[in-house]
């Protein structure tokens, strides 16, 4: 077999193993994926109708946490159900393509997160430092070349992978101990010669998370600057209070992504079901918390939300009465 390998013969199909060590508890395991699926479906899914329906919330802050919502939605469907089926049904076979499709799309979403997050703090950043001319300067037509300048990064950045992974040649072992197909997972199976993949994988990491990491950075330092020099203690209390959400969103986000990277490169001595659940989380948490983080301290989503239910309560006693 090995001979074949090097003759040109390359696989088509994988198979993902789930969580490798903790196959007996995939049952077990899967509960919470789901959990976490249907909340962050329902809660990214109410928040994008409640701001697209209620006239209020068209705010640039709102449509910033629109796409960000829907992204979320994007990246859990990417991975949670491949998982579901690993865990309830072995279905782990895939296929190269829809492998490279899986990965694309997860790590483009990913690159499309950060870049919400970066300009979701340019927006805090215009409001709390000039806020007479807020909605003057973040008009719905800037907003929209925004949305669209972030999208064709993200997908900009990944498609030259999807290319260069399908001139590889794969002639090692078809199992992936994943629950989810990776760039540089995959990479590494094949025959090849993989360095570009593994330089081209971190100038993009570098030219897009960490670049945006750093700008957050900053633009927190000039809001921070300028909320300390505002004359009453309610003014800074108030500036505050509207970054808390957005705070909150970006530790999660970069703090798992960090936490999980540092593990991976450093926790040599850590079984490898501790850093693929890891990773699990990683692309979980966000798309289930960003939504009850924003509802919990947004009073005006707050509002919406309650003034959707009651509605939809008077509706239906209409309906018994008649």
């Amino acid at each position: 077999m090995s001979g074949l390998n090097h003759t040109g013969v390359s696989h088509t199909v994988f198979r993902l193993l789930g969580i490798p060590g903790l196959e007996a508890q995939h049952v077990w395991i899967s509960i919470p994926f789901f959990i976490s699926y249907v909340v962050a479906l329902l809660g990214n899914s109410l928040l994008i109708f409640i701001i697209l329906t209620a006239r209020s919330l068209h705010g640039p802050m709102y449509l910033f946490l629109c796409m960000l919502a829907g992204a979320d939605i994007v990246l859990s469907t990417s991975t949670v159900p491949q998982a579901l089926a690993i865990f309830w049904f072995r279905a782990g076979t895939i296929s190269l393509g829809r492998c490279i499709t899986q990965l694309f799309f997860i790590h483009s979403t990913f690159i499309s997160e950060s870049g919400i997050l970066l300009v979701m703090a340019f927006d805090r950043y215009i409001a709390i430092c000039y806020p007479l001319r807020y909605t003057s300067i973040l008009t719905h037509s800037l907003i929209g070349k925004i949305g669209a300048a972030i999208f064709l990064r993200s997908y900009g950045t990944i498609v030259p992978i999807v290319f260069l992974l399908k001139r590889l040649t794969f002639c090692r072992n078809t199992i992936l101990p994943h629950s989810a197909c990776e760039h540089i997972g995959l990479a590494k199976y094949a025959c090849n010669d993989i360095q570009v993949h593994i330089w081209y994988g971190f100038s993009i990491l570098m030219s897009t998370v960490v670049l945006d990491m750093m700008l957050i950075f900053v633009s927190y330092m000039l809001i921070l600057h300028a909320i300390f020099h505002k004359p009453s203690q309610d003014a800074r209390h108030k500036a505050l209070n509207t970054c808390g959400s957005h705070v909150c969103i970006i530790i999660l986000f970069y703090g798992s992504g960090i936490f999980t990277t540092l593990t991976q490169q450093f926790g040599r001595h850590i079984p490898p079901h501790i850093h693929i659940l890891l990773a699990n989380i990683c692309i979980l948490a966000p798309p289930m918390l960003n939504p009850i983080i924003y509802g919990i301290k947004t009073k005006q989503i707050q509002e919406q939300v309650i003034h959707v239910f009651l509605q939809r309560r008077s509706k239906l006693g209409l309906k018994t009465k008649f």
